[in-house]
């Protein structure tokens, strides 16, 4: 007997050891979520709980039709990477995938009749050039890529970062591709493109900004560009060497370098949001101070 109860004591020790090692989620009643101001629902599950298929597939299944006497109009499940093998178990209900981040995938399911109204994830990506104009010799910056077919000269910039303005992107990428440093002054213009080969199909948004040299010495990066220089702006508004949008945004350039700045910039103001404690950017061409004043114009 006390044989027997070593055993069951230590076979006991090692349940509560492995027990300790994996922690299992305990199954409410149905699904918890946040409710949105839409009407939606958002349930993120947790990444240190460890939930079974069948398990989870039945508290999945009460809640649906729980949201749905409720009168939500959908759900957002948010499922860590480390436990989709229930993505299958979500799926037989119905749900779809609508993005994927680098450690969790979020699902949707529209619970009323008819199409689906919700908004799909993004549809664009953004490109940031640099346009850096040194007013004091008439010369702008240029780079060739590395790798590419043709070698034709174009002004440095790569995507914009989630969370990043177009004028920082501009002057980010400047650096990392030539070593110059450089100030934003102003949007000069925005090409849209769709069925983006290098963007997965989605539509592409290429911005071009004016931005003034704060430092001349070139120190390119030869991972991305084979080479790079300050060239005569004239020479590279008229030049064969170089991409389309590259030569006319060059002789935009060239106008605004000549006549006045004032005609091709658009410039940047930030404002607060509707939402608490957020700002925008908003780009447009220059206001009159008059028209700046907060009084009544008639």
């Amino acid at each position: 007997m006390q044989r027997l109860g070593v055993s069951v004591c230590s076979r006991v020790v090692r349940i509560r050891c492995m027990c300790s090692l994996v922690r299992v989620a305990p199954l409410p009643e149905r699904l918890r979520g946040e409710v949105d101001k839409y009407g939606g629902v958002t349930v993120r599950l947790d990444p240190a709980h460890v939930l079974g298929e069948s398990e989870f597939g039945s508290w999945l299944h009460e809640s649906i039709k729980q949201w749905r006497a409720d009168g939500r109009i959908a759900v957002w499940l948010h499922i860590p990477i480390m436990q989709s093998k229930i993505i299958a178990t979500a799926a037989a209900e119905g749900f779809t995938f609508h993005h994927a981040e680098q450690d969790e995938s979020t699902l949707s399911l529209w619970l009323k009749d008819g199409p689906s109204n919700l908004p799909g994830y993004a549809t664009h990506q953004v490109g940031v050039a640099g346009a850096v104009l040194d007013e004091d010799t008439g010369k702008v910056l240029v780079v060739q890529d590395r790798n590419k077919t043709i070698n034709a000269w174009k002004f440095p910039g790569g995507l914009s970062d989630q969370g990043e303005d177009i004028g920082v992107t501009a002057v980010r990428e400047v650096l990392e591709e030539t070593g110059i440093h450089s100030e934003f002054k102003s949007l000069l213009s925005i090409r849209q493109q769709h069925n983006h080969p290098g963007a997965f199909g989605k539509s592409d948004l290429y911005i071009v900004c004016r931005l003034k040299p704060l430092s001349y010495k070139i120190n390119f990066c030869p991972q991305e560009c084979l080479k790079c220089e300050w060239m005569d702006l004239q020479e590279l508004a008229y030049c064969s060497n170089t991409t389309p949008i590259t030569s006319r945004i060059a002789r935009l350039l060239l106008y605004g370098y000549k006549e006045g700045f004032h005609h091709i910039d658009l410039t940047m103001r930030t404002f607060p949001a509707v939402y608490s404690g957020l700002f925008y950017s908003l780009y447009h061409k220059r206001l009159p101070e008059t028209y700046n004043r907060n009084n009544n114009l008639i």
